[in-house]
């Protein structure tokens, strides 16, 4: 996540400050110290770090944190709190036209995975029922429109397009007509970027947003661009009246400052944060949530949500039954792996279980998947009677294994011991869980 170095940071010292049974003038202007160091090396605008101690320091003063029952767990409160005002308290979500079609534009420059994050929002509208029209608006770059196409076949959305080297305000304009002659619910504009901010640029967003009417305009900012997403967003903002952010490559390893800074600074919400390169790899943004994240806190909400979208659950619940009877197979297992790697890369699967925050910025994801595909390689290289019960594996059948996964023998005997060990912990899972299945 963008805020693995912040999060690990604000982490000690809330859990320093939570701990504390009382609180002195001296430590609370240490922590708030500390609280802005942190802040100012993740990136965060120097503006908007003296602004959030302020109101921290003055919610504590009104709370009276010295002198409460558990200080330390209210200084908490309050940097949480201050934390989602940071970021955006007020509703985030997409505005949808009461009636008739609702048009979108999304904008920004080139290289900020602007055409890609259409079909990923596209997508979105369209699993919550939305009947979604992508009009290929730029018709400047020669793979756009293309690429357009080819992700709208993937999730099943119609692309209308006018070809390349075509107007690009007509091409919207009668997109947006076929789209309500069609009895579409959406449409989303996808328009040209540039590698910088030029008039030309701006000129033309401007014609298409009069000539559309857009209820919502959103701008793609790369995550990694530190604080000239900021820049980026208050110029956009000046001459179209930005209605959200889309922030790109949020799953990356930047410090994430400049997404604290810029609702601060710009006024402009943050509605989605793009985590991944696949189509589903996509979050509609909660402030309370990423607050959470940030102070080690987790998001289970999230996690639960990503499963329920991902998971088949009575295959699910099957499996479950069947492990916790003491029936557990290297299918189960190999089941597991697979259903858990669907919810995303594991640091940030960690980042959102409540105590394990700290562990996310630690783990290696490609280690992780290279020790995945072992695994299933193994599984897969066995017969169905060694899935059932590895204990009859000898050496020649281990030996036979390894071969066939191209892997090596301490291979499969690690993953036999690891399949061993889930089955114990299964069955004192079992024996607490008795009489239930």
């Amino acid at each position: 996540m963008a805020f693995n170095s912040l999060q690990d940071r604000l982490t000690k010292v809330m859990r320093n400050i939570a701990g504390k049974g009382k609180l002195s003038q001296r430590n609370m202007e240490e922590t708030l110290k500390e609280i802005r160091v942190a802040l100012l090396e993740s990136d965060v605008n120097y503006g908007v770090v003296q602004d959030f101690l302020k109101s921290v320091s003055k919610e504590a003063e009104g709370q009276d944190v010295l002198n409460a029952i558990d200080p330390g767990q209210l200084l908490v409160k309050i940097v949480h709190d201050e934390i989602i005002k940071l970021l955006g308290d007020d509703d985030n979500s997409i505005k949808y036209n009461s009636s008739g079609l609702s048009v979108m534009m999304v904008v920004g420059l080139q290289g900020t995975g602007k055409t890609t994050q259409v079909a990923k929002i596209a997508n979105l509208m369209r699993k919550e029922g939305k009947k979604v029209l992508m009009i290929a608006g730029d018709v400047v770059r020669p793979a756009a429109i293309e690429q357009l196409k080819t992700l709208g076949n993937e999730i099943n959305v119609e692309v209308f397009s006018r070809g390349l080297f075509v107007d690009a305000l007509n091409t919207s304009i009668e997109g947006v007509k076929y789209a309500k002659n069609e009895g579409f619910d959406v449409v989303l504009i996808d328009t040209a970027g540039r590698l910088q901010i030029d008039d030309a640029l701006m000129q033309e967003l401007e014609n298409i947003k009069k000539a559309t009417n857009p209820c919502e305009i959103l701008l793609t900012v790369d995550a990694l661009t530190g604080q000239d997403i900021v820049n980026v967003a208050k110029t956009f903002n000046e001459r179209l009246n930005v209605t959200g952010l889309v922030v790109t490559k949020f799953d990356g390893d930047s410090k994430g400052g400049s997404v604290l800074s810029v609702k601060a600074i710009t006024g402009v919400p943050i509605k989605y944060t793009g985590v991944g390169e696949k189509i589903g790899d996509i979050d509609v943004f909660h402030p309370d949530r990423l607050a959470d994240r940030i102070l080690g806190m987790g998001d289970v909400v999230s996690l639960v949500e990503k499963a329920q979208e991902e998971f088949d659950e009575k295959a699910a619940e099957e499996m479950t039954m069947r492990m916790l009877s003491g029936k557990m197979t290297l299918d189960d297992m190999l089941y597991s792996l697979e259903q858990t790697k669907k919810l995303g890369p594991l640091s940030s699967i960690m980042g959102m279980i409540p105590g394990l925050g700290d562990f996310s910025g630690k783990i290696n994801d490609a280690d992780a998947d290279k020790a995945t595909k072992v695994t299933k390689a193994v599984i897969q290289s066995m017969t169905k009677e060694e899935r059932k019960d590895p204990s009859i594996m000898r050496g020649t059948h281990k030996r036979r294994v390894a071969k066939g996964s191209g892997t090596s023998v301490d291979d499969v005997n690690r993953v036999i011991n690891q399949f061993e060990r889930s089955k114990k912990m299964m069955r004192s899972l079992s024996s607490m869980t008795k009489g239930l299945f």
